[in-house]
């Protein structure tokens, strides 16, 4: 049975599939350009977690077996996408009438990597031929504006290939990182909500001058206030009676485990009753590889008040779910075995409604649930007095 139709049918079984025992799965188990084989391997790494990629990756570097390069290849690519790069793969091979390149990456900001992957430099290509590969992608016009060129490595011997970097007249426009900083940097963005900071970790793959370290600076000073920011997110303090967080008393933490753990129930109940996969894209935000779907899942404890739970709904995650073709915002509740599963739609609808707030210029919407009624649970919509009834979006989750 082919690859793609196990996954969907016993995930839990593939995952535990090595990589070669993956790749013999994936069509006729023959990869080259173009192939089933191909496309249903691409197919898979678009669905499965970054960690799982990460662990593919390792098989790849410290296995060797036929094509192990090749596989590399399109999980590096892959890692590109988690970045929010809009990735287009290369070529296994090149031929006479097509570049050997093995990927080009896109970001949002309008910068093209040209992206060569080695798993060592025991075999290493002159950097003039990847150099050619763009001069050759820019005269067709398949790569246009500000470009540079990224070679991906395996995490050992690569003393040569950065030797060959540094003297070669290609040092300013051409940059060298491992498989394993890849990796790493895409579970940095996984763990951050702003998108500033993905740009900012884009940036650092891109050549820069390091006589003055300010822009290495702001990289590493952005992530990590905003990686502080989520944290104190998932852990609001209580509030007063105007949903302004409260500064008196002490802070009332819930555990983080606790807080991911829901979270992953939450997105599971989800994947089972709208038959998708998704993929983390940060902290709250995950979609389907296509990104048709998106969601924002976030999670508040109870309030022993009128308010029983809150949440600080963010402008980027609303931009984010305005961009898919379905969007939900998913509230989870510490205490509960369900969470409130709203469309976008809806939740546009009474957006103007609700009260804001904004710091450090960052504005956020208060969502405040009530509960009337035992059983009953509403949205409270201040500036209008009609509230949302949340009974048709509640949804079950189960607990492991």
């Amino acid at each position: 049975m082919p690859l793609i139709a196990l996954w969907d049918s016993n995930q839990e079984t593939i995952l535990e599939l090595s990589i070669e025992q993956l790749l013999a799965t994936a069509g006729d188990g023959r990869l080259g350009d173009d192939s089933e084989c191909s496309r249903e391997l691409r197919h898979f790494f678009s669905e499965v977690e970054s960690e799982k990629l990460a662990e593919y990756a390792d098989q790849c570097l410290t296995h060797r077996f036929d094509n192990n390069g090749k596989v590399l290849q399109d999980i590096v690519n892959e890692l590109g996408r988690r970045l929010d790069y809009d990735v287009v793969n290369g070529r296994y091979q090149g031929t006479r009438n097509s570049v050997g390149n093995d990927g080009l990456w896109r970001s949002p900001e309008g910068h093209t990597l040209l992206i060569e992957v080695k798993t060592t430099d025991a075999y290493s290509m002159s950097v003039d031929t990847i150099a050619n590969y763009r001069d050759s992608l820019l005269a067709s016009a398949e790569i246009v504006g500000r470009n540079s060129m990224l070679l991906v490595v395996g995490r050992y011997d690569t003393g040569q290939m950065e030797a060959q970097v540094r003297g070669s007249r290609h040092a300013w426009d051409m940059r060298l990182v491992s498989v394993d900083s890849l990796i790493n940097l895409v579970r940095l963005k996984e763990s951050t909500e702003d998108p500033l900071t993905a740009e900012k970790i884009r940036s650092v793959l891109i050549p820069m001058e390091y006589t003055r370290l300010d822009r290495l600076v702001d990289v590493m000073f952005t992530t990590a206030q905003d990686v502080e920011a989520a944290v104190e997110n998932d852990n609001r303090s209580e509030m007063d009676s105007t949903g302004e967080v409260e500064s008196r008393g002490p802070f009332e933490f819930t555990e983080r485990t606790v807080i991911d753990s829901l979270r992953a129930n939450i997105l599971r109940a989800i994947e089972k009753s709208r038959g998708i996969k998704l993929i983390k894209k940060s902290k709250a935000l995950y979609s389907t590889s296509d990104r048709s779907v998106g969601v924002v899942c976030t999670i508040s404890k109870f309030y022993d008040k009128t308010v029983k739970y809150w949440y600080a709904h963010h402008t980027p995650w609303q931009q984010f779910l305005d961009k898919t073709n379905s969007g939900f915002l998913a509230l989870g509740c510490v205490d509960q075995t369900f969470a409130f599963v709203i469309p976008t739609e809806v939740m546009s609808e009474k957006l103007p409604h609700l009260n804001t707030t904004t710091r450090n210029g960052k504005t956020y919407w208060h969502i405040h649930i009530q509960r009337p009624e035992p059983d009953t649970y509403r949205m409270f919509v201040p500036k209008t007095g009609e509230h949302l009834d949340l009974t048709s979006f509640i949804m079950e989750v189960e607990t492991l």
